[in-house]
């Protein structure tokens, strides 16, 4: 049997800047390069576009991205995971309202239609 190995693929850390659609996220990976000249540390920055699976990131969140084959026009990395997580108080607040969602239990709605009409059926045979 022939096994193919995988090549190296390009981890890098940023920070995610912007949602712009379902299961997408900008990250801007920060670097320091020292001018040709001069030799002062110059903060640059890459914008990249990365693919989220599962919607779980937000913005302000520290992720580590991955290069992989081409998924869309624009993105070309994919999240592995989320390394720090938002310190912002909205973000906060839509990560608890999501867990909250997750954690009720949804009723069916033949369930609370029969509950309706079981509590309707016996007024009308009252009257």
């Amino acid at each position: 049997m022939s096994t193919t190995t995988r090549n190296a693929r390009q981890t890098l850390i940023g920070v995610v800047t912007s949602r712009s659609g379902d299961k997408s996220i900008k990250v801007t990976i920060p670097y320091k390069i020292p001018h040709p000249r001069y030799k002062k540390v110059i903060n640059r920055k890459s914008v990249v576009h990365a693919h989220d699976e599962k919607n779980e990131t937000h913005i302000g969140d520290k992720v580590e991205i991955m290069e992989t084959r081409p998924l869309s026009r624009l993105k070309r990395f994919r999240v592995v995971r989320i390394v720090t997580l938002s310190a912002d108080v909205e973000v906060a607040a839509a990560r608890a309202a999501a867990a909250d969602k997750e954690a009720a239990p949804a009723e069916e709605p033949a369930a609370v239609a029969a509950e309706a009409s079981a509590k309707e059926a016996p007024a009308e045979t009252e009257a």
